[in-house]
Parts: structure tokens; C-alpha cells; sequence
């Protein structure tokens, strides 16, 4: 069985301090690419039951398609 990542707003350790976020809203959660990729080109995003691909091109240009 494939393990999950789960962040939480209150316990993330990757997240600056609520209202620290560049220019963001206070409850916007910032994610690091390089963290969200982890070394792979392509995550799948899931929302409710679809599923989508974020892809890293060779340009380093982010692609999400459903």
C-alpha cells in the first residue's frame, strides 16, 4: 500500500506563518514545487473523484490537465 501525505494548515512544517505569505492571502497554503515533486516530474492532484497531472516540462513550465 502506497503511503499518503497529509498537510494540515496548523501542523505544516513546509508553510510559512499565517499572513508571512509573499503577497498571498493569510489562508493561502504555499507550497514549494521542488517539495511537491520531490524529484519526479509529474504528481497526481486529486479533487473530489477526478484525478489530475501536474507535470514539470524540460522548460520547467508546469502543465495540469485532467
Amino acid at each position: 500500500m502506497a503511503s499518503k501525505t497529509v498537510l494540515r494548515k496548523e501542523a505544516c512544517a513546509i508553510c510559512p506563518p499565517r499572513g508571512i505569505a509573499s503577497g498571498g492571502p493569510a489562508h493561502a497554503l504555499i507550497l514549494d514545487s521542488g517539495i511537491l515533486f520531490a524529484g519526479r516530474s509529474e504528481v497526481v492532484v486529486t479533487h473530489g473523484a477526478d484525478k489530475y497531472r501536474l507535470r514539470l516540462t524540460r522548460q520547467n513550465r508546469l502543465i495540469l490537465t485532467k
